[in-house]
């Protein structure tokens, strides 16, 4: 089971911040440091100092890092057009020698958009579908070849593709609820399906869909499955409700819908979650100030899963 950082930076959180998270992700054995890609705080904290910005974010962490992988959990479809992003983010894969993996999602927040001044249109998903096949298309293209794109919602003419990734190809993550359409995006474009925030009988009926979609599509079972869940570990009970408290959130329900509790309590659930299929789970760290959170998971979660 490969444990990853998982963060949501417009929470609160500089480029300081999480520049130290991901060298704790890094020294600490973690296989990769992932954030989310929002422009706007959720809940009741203040978001102070404001948002950062997940690509610039990631370009600069690949300068600053060597070993871990780093993406994202999902980069808004809405926020950046497909050929720009397929520039961007090859960038970035070349700023870290082929260490960057997309998660790209059809975007939902309609309050940063409206905050931000971005255009939040009713057809996202249809949207979504266009720029998995441009992104990938671009990247695919032989050196010296040209990529054209004539949808519906995107139009690319004599497009030189460039530049390339350092990687031959870049890992692409697709994820959600939906019962249909997602998994059928994900068995033709993604390399990993992620199923966020969910239980293990929701996860292992989705991963069993996407399986289904990519034996429809003529795909092997090459992709790989994956969680995203809030984690809330403590040596004992009064070290969990402190870390708790702090994010604002109740034992029980943390137990109930993540990875909380004693070390072993993880563990024991990681395992349900690989029983359901999960080879990848993306831990969800919402106080990034707390580095001996890390510290602990490495040594008594982590350690025994490797």
């Amino acid at each position: 089971m490969d444990l990853r950082i998982f963060t949501e930076p417009q929470q609160g959180a500089t480029y300081d911040t999480l520049l130290a998270v991901a060298k704790a992700t890094e020294d600490l054995g973690f296989d990769a440091f992932f954030r989310s890609d929002h422009y706007l705080r959720m809940g009741t904290v203040d978001g102070l100092p404001g948002p950062t910005d997940a690509w610039i974010t990631l370009a600069g962490l690949a300068r600053e890092t060597k070993r871990i992988r780093l993406g994202t959990l999902m980069t808004a479809g809405t926020f950046r057009l497909p050929g720009v992003l397929a520039i961007q983010v090859a960038q970035v894969d070349q700023m870290s020698g082929g260490r960057v993996e997309l998660g790209l999602g059809a975007g939902w927040f309609e309050e940063e958009h409206k905050a931000y001044g971005i255009p939040f249109p009713k057809e996202k998903f249809a949207r979504l579908e266009e720029q998995l096949e441009i992104v990938t298309g671009l990247w695919a293209t032989d050196p010296g070849k040209t990529f054209d794109f004539h949808g519906t919602y995107y139009d690319l003419t004599d497009s030189p593709a460039l530049p390339k990734p350092a990687q031959r190809k870049i890992p692409v993550l697709v994820g959600g609820h939906g019962p249909s359409r997602t998994p059928r995006l994900a068995a033709e474009y993604a390399d990993e399906f992620n199923m966020p925030f969910a239980s293990v009988e929701d996860s292992e009926r989705q991963f069993g869909r996407v399986r289904a979609a990519a034996a429809e599509a003529g795909r092997g079972d090459e992709l790989t499955y994956s969680n995203a869940l809030v984690v809330c570990v403590g040596r004992d009970d009064a070290e969990v409700a402190r870390r708790a408290a702090a994010i604002g959130r109740e034992v029980d329900e943390l137990k109930l819908n993540g990875l909380a509790g004693s070390p072993s309590e993880v563990v024991d659930k990681i395992g349900r979650y690989a029983e359901a299929g999960s080879s990848r789970i993306y831990l969800q760290i919402l106080d990034l100030d707390d580095l001996d959170h890390l510290e602990l998971i490495s040594a008594q979660v982590q350690s025994q899963l490797s």
